[in-house]
């Protein structure tokens, strides 16, 4: 009986068991099904509310916005601010050409009334490299006689140098200066010695007291200086001469400022000799002649640069015959390709002439390039003839005007035919250069200007005004290539030591990912604000020499006897060109972003159509290198319209609104936009309005916009609220701010003194808000930010304008009445924001809802609060710059660090990346809360924190304004705990994915905490793919056309390929070399300190080459460390970088965000299968979503979707690049006014560079024709 019940169970059992094993598949195939629809929608549910009563609680959000119910919502009128913006703009650039005026004409009279002046060789001055600090050590005396220079046939000269007290200014971005004299530099090419240049120095000293009153007539000027034609620059205020590179390469005559001044705007042809005979150092220097040409024009000039033996060449193939724009990214283009050039055969110079006055001709016809002053740069060693009738057929037509200039550049020591190439020269109102060495090349290159400056000279009394593009205040402008292989050394050296540490692991496919992946990630680090450069623009203008004739050598060499042959001479020098720095900062400072609002900006834009500031120009990659055509980046490149348009096809409505810009006119439009934000990590499509106005008697035009949206109303204060009214009902101003939990904007200029400086902004508010409480305060006259300074010297040039700079003259102010009333009155309404929130209280009436959960949180002890929600510090930001905060502490006790790092990085309020992410959520629902966490916070060690914040808005009368945010940051654990509570352990088994989303796509919860704060597509694309598919998000593409690339960098240049006889040697002293370094390298195997040292220093490139086989990890690891080089060595190979250099391209960026709807019908769908493995729902009163997926569904991990950026396929030709691409789509620019190209005098004057001598070796000549054939 037993039995039979035994196997009665057994049975059952058995069927049992195989009842489940068929029914085993059938769930295996709808694992979805696991994935409770209702449930999920619960704990969304659940958590937006219990996070919105948090805030609720901890904002006191519905008590701040009571608070502003006394303002008012005015309509914003965006033509008017605009105007206002542009006068006040204008009325400061007046003062600093009004400065420069006063440099340039006191240099012109001082110039003439010492013109018969000795020069002082022993002539003591500031240099600005020399001269010494009272505690620096004095350099000893050369007891000896100095030795004889042999270039000058002279004793070398020693002078003392002189002594300075220098003390650092805040204008000055604390640069140690000196107010009472000005310094000299001098370029290391130039011999500061030499009669000229001693003389200019000796007349230029009595240049510091117009340098002084300037100064004090308008304390708000930056650097005045003069830039001499003999090289050296005089500065003031005095300091010393910083040294961004180890050799100092600065020279003024190469800077934008100087050369647009002193020459009209260019077009140049550059012809280079192609022949034979143009190889090694001929070669050498040639290449170096045509970037120094270059180097000389700036973004108003056009150039193309031809090669010519049989035929005449482009070196740049795609630039075919026509001028381009002479910007940064077109010369970088024009020099990497002429340093590929190899000379071939016989040289054709009249095909060549020819063909230069066809493209100026055709130029000059259909009105492109410069139309301005036209030139032909000849470099080569010797014409066979002097080509009249070309000249005679392009250039003679109109005598005695010669509308093309010719300028002759002789390569060589040993040349025969120099009277031809010197006749063209001086038969076309041109100059003649002999060159037989590199270290002369700028010197004698630089000799142009004067001659194409010699229509203005002899205009006398027209002086044009010049006004600079952005630039940084560098030394040099190839300092970007030099820091880029320096950091390429660091990545070198880096990879190395890290290698002796960790050895083979080290090789790793996935550790070399991580590096190169890590490296990336610094390229692309673009700060729109840094603190590394200066950006500026420079007004200048040319400063003539007055006299008409003068006492010149015209000695030649051609007679050796002749030693001197002084004759009186018909003269148009250009002394130089005066000038003054106006930092970009200082010109954003009056444009009042407080009356533009949030997420409202202003920019500049050049007569070129460039931006000379704009909230997305991003100069700088890598934080501190700057990029390789920074200064060039267009206004349509950086407003990129809503319109899905593939890349540089521009809408033709922005190309109008660009039109108008540029040409100066008035007006206004509305267009859809993209805006990207954050590291360009996050986008917003918006509707903005745009007005726009010329800034008079400059090249530039300002450009304002705001949201539409939101911007069209802005709050304001009423009369009774007005800051003397309430002084008047015994209101003390100080103490609305009073204690330490509050900071202002630190960029916003509310009030300004001009005779002291402050420690704080904070401090300076204080100080004038005493200040205003004293009888007798007066407000200035004008709206916009009118420094102190400006409107002292407005005031005591024009007493009828109606500016009072303050009640007293030896101390005046500016104070910004609209801001500062609005700043008083945001303080008075937010005072008790810093309070601490109460506890274990009932009747908190900081608590704005109700609801039994805030009523709970109330009742919570502190410490236990702050354990359960973790919440650090709450903050409040107003539309005037205020910024409060107050800390959440575990105890009453004072806790430091908290509050001070959060008012350390928070402080610009509407500026703040949470400010307008706040103010943006509000129109897709008013009752939320943003949160966000730190990109990639997973990596780090840190404490993760979630800063969430909220939009108070004010209504009145229909018309609606943002006030203020508000929000808090709490610890990311409590987060995480919180929505544990909620979930369970649901999401903590295998079977299911959990994932709080933000709008843009980036994680803030995932059960696996490393993934928080990165991009849902790079964790999980095909589900992130589901979700575009689905329209939960939207892709939006990005362009960044200000990207840097990385193209690799030869180490090879023609230029030194010797095809002479001289090559030959060559290659048995390499081959010797080689042999020589193959013994070393065998040593350093014995020597493994060394081999880590040279590779330290001599590594140098940004990418990795695939790891190694595994054969050979196998094999080293099975001959331990052995002694064969192919065994030990083989990871030097692998961790070798390869050398890059910079390169302009244009890139994109995928970018997502959530789609508006707020029924979106994806919402309501349950999980199906494998067909759909996942629910996603909305979190309530958030920008978040709650993803859940089905970890039991097969998922395709080759599925990657990325934010970072992207190359963009262009469809190239061959050997074409960016910049060909963008000339063939040029835009339209406008003309500077000032063009002065010829003069009717001109012709008189006859000094067109000298002769040279022959000293030709003929053996030397003969054996290398014999050996050149022979070999």
């Amino acid at each position: 009986m037993a039995w039979s019940r035994l196997l009665a169970w057994w049975r059952l059992c058995l069927g049992l068991l195989s009842v489940l094993v068929c029914l085993a598949p059938c769930v295996n195939l709808q694992p979805a099904e696991n994935i409770n629809y209702n449930l999920v929608h619960s704990w969304a549910d659940k958590l937006g509310t219990e996070l919105f009563h948090l805030g609720d609680f901890i904002t006191r959000r519905k008590e701040v916005q009571e608070s502003f119910k006394d303002a008012k919502v005015v309509s914003r009128n965006g033509a008017s601010i605009v105007d206002s913006m542009a006068k006040e703009i204008e009325m400061m650039m007046d003062l600093k050409v009004s400065a420069v005026r006063r440099i340039m004409d006191t240099a012109e009279n001082t110039a003439l009334s010492h013109q018969n002046d000795m020069a002082d060789k022993m002539f003591s001055y500031y240099s600005a490299k020399e001269m010494l600090e009272p505690n620096d050590p004095v350099p000893p005396i050369p007891t000896p006689a100095p030795d004889m220079d042999k270039d000058i046939g002279e004793p070398l000269i020693y002078v003392q140098p002189k002594v300075v007290v220098l003390e650092p200014r805040p204008e000055f971005h604390n640069t140690p200066v000196n107010f009472s004299v000005s310094s000299v530099h001098v370029p290391v090419n130039v011999f500061d010695r030499a009669p000229d240049v001693i003389k200019a120095i000796q007349w230029s000293e009595n240049l510091d007291q117009i340098f002084r009153d300037n100064y004090k007539n308008d304390p708000t000027l930056s650097w005045q200086f003069f830039g001499s034609s003999t090289g050296f620059m005089r500065q003031f205020p005095a300091s010393k001469w910083r040294k961004d590179v180890p050799v100092d390469l600065y020279d003024c005559r190469l800077r934008s400022w100087y050369m647009e001044a002193a020459t009209s705007p260019k077009d140049i042809v550059i012809l280079m000799d192609g022949s034979g005979s143009m190889l090694g150092q001929r070669l050498d220097i040639a290449k170096h002649v045509v970037n120094t040409i270059l180097d000389t024009l700036g973004t108003n000039d056009f150039v193309n640069i031809f090669t010519f033996d049989k035929e005449v060449s482009p070196v740049v193939d795609c630039f075919e015959d026509s001028l381009i724009q002479a910007n940064l990214g077109n010369i970088r283009e024009l020099k990497e390709r002429i340093e590929s050039f190899t000379p071939k055969s016989i040289a054709n110079y009249t095909a060549a002439l020819t063909k230069a006055f066809e493209i100026l001709e055709d130029t000059k016809v259909n009105s492109r390039g410069a139309q301005c002053n036209q030139a032909i740069m000849i470099i080569g060693d010797g014409a066979p003839e002097n080509n009249r009738e070309v000249f005679e057929l392009h250039n003679w037509r109109d005598p005695p005007y010669k509308p093309v200039r010719v300028f002759t550049y002789l390569i060589g020591k040993e040349v025969a035919n120099w009277d031809d190439i010197r006749w063209m020269a001086c038969e076309n109102q041109g100059y003649y250069v002999h060159l037989s060495d590199t270290a002369e090349v700028r010197e004698m290159v630089l000799n142009y200007i004067p001659v194409m400056a010699r229509p203005l000279v002899l205009g006398r009394h027209d002086h044009p005004v010049i006004w600079s593009q952005v630039y940084a205040d560098i030394e040099d402008t190839k300092l970007s290539d030099y820091l880029w292989d320096i950091n390429q050394c660091e990545y070198q050296k880096a990879d190395v030591l890290e290698y002796w540490q960790v050895h083979d692991r080290m090789l790793e496919p996935s550790e070399m990912h991580r590096r190169k992946y890590r490296r990336m990630k610094e390229t692309w680090n673009q700060p729109v604000d840094s603190n590394v450069y200066q950006f500026m623009t420079t007004v200048s203008m040319p400063i003539y020499d007055r006299r008409e004739n003068a006492l010149i050598n015209l000695t030649t060499d051609i007679n050796p006897a002749a030693k001197i042959n002084l004759q009186v001479t018909k003269i148009a020098n250009i002394l130089g060109v005066a000038g003054t720095d106006v930092p970009i900062n200082e010109i954003k400072k009056l444009l009042s972003p407080f009356t533009l609002g949030v997420n409202g900006y202003a920019f500049i834009v050049t007569n070129n159509g460039y931006v000379l500031f704009h909230p997305d120009f991003r100069p700088i990659f890598q934080g501190y290198i700057l990029k390789p055509s920074y200064n060039s980046v267009d206004m349509i490149e950086v407003e990129l319209l809503d319109d899905d348009r593939p890349a540089r096809d521009f809408n033709p409505v922005l190309m109008t609104i660009r039109d108008s810009i540029i040409n100066q006119s008035t007006g206004s439009k509305w267009m859809l936009v993209k805006n990207h934000f954050d590291e360009m990590k996050r986008v917003a499509r918006i509707k903005r309005q745009y007005y726009w106005t010329a800034i008079k008697k400059t090249p530039f035009t300002l450009v304002i916009s705001y949201p539409e949206q939101y911007g069209v109303s802005h709050m304001d204060i009423r009369a009774d609220q007005e800051i003397h009214r309430i002084s008047i009902k015994g209101t003390n101003l100080r103490s609305v701010f009073s204690g330490k939990r509050w900071k202002i904007h630190p960029d916003w200029l509310y009030c300004k003194h001009s005779n002291r400086t402050f420690k704080t902004p904070e401090i300076e508010l204080l100080y004038f808000l005493e200040r205003m409480s004293e009888p007798g305060w007066r407000w200035p006259g004008s709206r916009s930010a009118m420094p102190p300074e400006h409107a002292a010297a407005m005031f005591s040039n024009n007493s009828s304008t109606g500016r009072y700079p303050s009640i007293n003259e030896k101390e005046s102010y500016y104070c910004d009445r609209q801001l500062m009333q609005a700043l008083v009155f945001d303080a008075r309404v937010t005072e008790g924001f810093s309070n601490t929130t109460s506890f274990n209280s009932k009747d908190d009436k900081g608590t704005s809802a109700s609801s039994p959960i805030a009523v709970l949180m109330g009742l919570l002890p502190r410490n236990e609060f702050k354990q359960r929600f973790g919440v650090t510090v709450a903050f409040l930001a107003t539309h005037s710059g205020l910024t409060r905060w107050h800390e959440f502490h575990s105890n009453a006790a004072e806790e430091s660090g908290v509050g001070e790092t959060f008012s350390q990085n928070n402080t610009r309020a509407i500026d703040e990346i949470w400010y307008k992410r706040a103010v943006d959520q509000h129109f897709v629902r008013e009752e939320s809360f943003v949160y966000s966490v730190p990109f990639d916070a997973g990596e780090s060690n840190s404490e993760i924190l979630v800063t969430a914040s909220h939009a108070v808005f004010h209504n009145e009368g229909g018309k609606t304004a943002p006030a203020a945010v508000v929000g808090f940051q709490f610890q990311h654990s409590a987060l995480y705990k919180l929505f544990h509570n909620i979930t369970g352990n649901a999401c903590a088994v295998d079977d299911k994915d959990c994932y709080i989303l933000d709008n843009n796509g980036y994680v803030v919860i995932s059960t696996r905490v490393h993934e928080t704060g990165r991009f849902f597509g790079e964790v999980n694309g095909a589900i992130m793919k589901r979700l575009l598919e689905e329209n939960v998000y939207k892709q939006v593409t990005v362009y960044d056309y200000q990207a840097v690339c990385f193209e690799s960098k030869s180490d090879n240049n023609a230029s030194s390929m010797l095809f002479s006889p001289l090559f030959h040697v060559l290659r048995v002293g390499k081959w010797l070399l080689h042999t020589a370094l193959w013994y070393i390298v065998q040593l350093l195997q014995w020597a493994p300190g060394v081999s880590s040292h040279y590779a330290d220093m001599y590594g140098d490139s940004n990418d990795t080459e695939p790891p190694p086989p595994a054969k050979h990890q196998e094999h080293h690891a099975r001959n331990g460390n052995g002694h064969g080089k192919k065994d030990d060595d083989y990871w030097l190979r692998y961790l070798t970088l390869h050398r890059t250099r910079l390169k302009p391209c244009d890139m994109k960026r995928e970018l997502y965000t959530l789609y508006k709807e707020k029924d979106n019908v994806v919402y309501n769908m349950t999980a199906h299968a494998c067909e759909r493995p996942f629910v996603v729902l909305p979190i309530p009163f958030s920008n978040l979503i709650l993803l859940v997926i089905d970890q039991l569904c097969p998922r395709d991990g080759t599925v990657v979707l990325t934010v970072n950026p992207q190359p963009i396929d262009y469809p190239f030709a061959v050997n074409e690049s960016l910049a060909c691409y963008k000339q063939a789509r040029e835009f339209n620019r406008m003309r500077p006014h000032s063009c002065i190209s010829r003069h009717a005098n001109e012709s008189g004057i006859k000094l067109c560079g000298k002769a040279c001598s022959i000293y030709a070796n003929l053996g030397l000549l003969l054996l290398c024709h014999i050996l050149s054939r022979w070999l």
